[in-house]
């Protein structure tokens, strides 16, 4: 097993290869608005540093939100192109659950990121493998006697203190996170989910109204 992970859902741009026991090479860079532009770099310094070619790749595994329109699609459409241009399948792993395994926090705790527009991207877990409900977006204020008494992680909790007191890291998820429990469900024979992106809500960029159409005369 040879799984080429990456996400693009947050503001991190992170990529990792991993074995099927460890990872073996990672890289990651923290810019909201250079996705399409670090995304293909990264790949290549992980393969460098690994010293292996895209082909010895296996299987793809991707972070499938819930993130910003614009960036989450850059890590789907790279993971989709992979998959067809290898020959080899592209899993899906939620994004929030990236985030949870990478957490060091015992008990029930909440996965938050930054979703914009005074709003988070959410989920709670009884453990870092096991999610209890389904990813949402709301503002930290109508969600806060839901989320409270209980550890936060994410950049969202970081950004939103009165209704996450107890925040911590990591603020953006890894790849290395991803492809470690995507291999470890792979390993237990669990399907993994497509990958289809969880934007949770319509992109910022609307059609505006009242536009002219111009046309030849």
């Amino acid at each position: 097993m040879l799984l080429l992970a990456l996400d693009t859902a947050t503001p991190a741009v992170t990529v990792a290869l991993h074995d099927g026991t460890d990872v073996i090479a990672a890289s990651g860079q923290v810019d909201a608005r250079r996705h399409g532009e670090l995304l293909l770099p990264a790949v290549d310094r992980v393969l460098a540093e690994a010293g292996l070619k895209l082909d010895a790749v296996t299987g793809i595994v991707v972070g499938i939100g819930p993130g910003p329109y614009t960036g989450l699609r850059v890590g789907l459409m790279t993971a989709d192109t992979f998959g067809l241009a290898l020959g080899v399948p592209v899993h899906g792993v939620c994004t929030l659950d990236g985030l949870a395994y990478a957490a060091d926090v015992e008990g029930p705790f909440v996965v938050a990121t930054d979703a914009r527009r005074k709003e988070v991207y959410w989920a709670r877990y009884d453990d870092r493998r096991t999610r209890v409900t389904d990813p949402a977006v709301d503002r930290p204020a109508d969600i806060a006697e839901q989320v409270a008494g209980v550890p936060a992680v994410g950049a969202g909790a970081l950004l939103y203190p009165d209704t996450f007191p107890d925040a911590r890291a990591p603020e953006h998820v890894s790849a290395a996170a991803l492809a470690a429990l995507a291999a470890e469900r792979l390993a237990a024979g669990e399907e993994l989910p497509e990958p289809r992106p969880l934007y949770l809500r319509r992109p910022d960029a609307q059609v505006p109204k009242n536009y002219k159409v111009v046309t030849p005369k």
